[in-house]
């Protein structure tokens, strides 16, 4: 290859990369005072934690580009915390914060991976989600943003 084919094919790839937007390094809005934060804790099972964030980086947020622009906002304000250590019994919080909450929007699981992928692929996704985490220590915490 010459040095002129490399050079642009280095400079193609950098417009590529530089002009292809990538849901999870848009910018992000955050909430004004007084409008509403939603934080969900999902306490992940310890052993479950790969298969976990698998499904959330492989599946379901690059899923969003299967979404109307709309619906794709929802992820644009949603962020996604991972824990630093466990918790007391073992399981490992994961954090959505979704922040500002949009007034009527579908955050459903379930509903958001049908409208990616179909229901049958949703179901088969979904089955990851659900056996990775414990439902029943589920936490859901809606919240305004203060002035300060």
């Amino acid at each position: 290859m010459s040095y002129y084919h490399l050079r642009l094919s280095m400079v193609c790839g950098l417009i590529a990369l530089l002009t292809t937007p990538v849901l999870s390094q848009t910018t992000r809005s955050v909430a004004k005072p007084n409008e509403t934060v939603w934080v969900i804790a999902y306490p992940v099972k310890a052993n479950k934690r790969a298969q976990y964030e698998r499904f959330i980086h492989e599946i379901f947020w690059p899923g969003a580009r299967n979404l109307s622009a709309a619906e794709q906002k929802i992820f644009k304000q949603t962020r996604v915390m991972h824990p630093t250590k466990p918790e007391a019994d073992g399981s490992y919080a994961y954090l959505f914060i979704m922040d500002p909450v949009i007034k009527g929007a579908d955050y459903g699981i379930e509903s958001l991976l049908t409208k990616m992928y179909g229901k049958q692929k949703a179901a088969e996704h979904l089955k990851l989600f659900k056996d990775a985490v414990i439902e029943k220590n589920y936490k859901s915490y809606y919240v305004t943003q203060s002035k300060d």
